[in-house]
């Protein structure tokens, strides 16, 4: 764990797993229409890096933002119906290989639903977490922890 890890925020530890989630659906749409290896390999990647964070949001984020913001519970009620939906497109994707036909069309309706989701996210429920009364430091310490944790299994 670096010391930046060590002493992020939540905020900041899960706008940086969504900018990687994010660089690496741009890297997808920039291989080649018969790039299946690559593909298959990076839609893996996408999917592992995005079930280990909607687990985290689920497990650490949700359940402060709940707490804290019981007045917002809807946009946490959404974010979980928005997980869920990716859910069954990521479990569809790493079940696929990458010259099937919908293949590419499921990793851009995902990537669509992830950039909708993000914004939502960064835009609605972190300016509200910001303001509140919980412990960003403590929640980004959960997270981290709790990553290790997951990454070892």
């Amino acid at each position: 764990m670096t010391d930046i890890e060590k002493n992020a925020n939540a905020i900041t530890l899960l706008k940086k797993d969504h900018q990687k989630v994010k660089q690496a659906f741009a890297k997808y749409e920039d291989l080649g229409p018969h790039a299946y290896v690559g593909k298959k390999k990076l839609a893996n990647e996408i999917c592992a890096e995005l079930t280990l964070h909607t687990q985290l949001e689920e497990e650490i984020l949700y359940p402060a933002f709940r707490e804290n913001l019981s007045d917002e519970k809807a946009l946490v009620n959404e974010a979980k119906v928005e997980h869920d939906s990716a859910k069954v497109l990521i479990k569809e994707i790493q079940q696929m290989e990458a010259d099937e036909e919908l293949f590419d069309a499921k990793v851009k309706v995902l990537s669509e639903y992830i950039d909708h989701h993000v914004k939502e996210e960064e835009n609605e429920m972190f300016p509200l977490m910001q303001k509140s009364d919980v412990d960003l430091v403590l929640l980004g310490e959960k997270l981290t922890q709790r990553k290790q944790q997951l990454n070892k299994t």
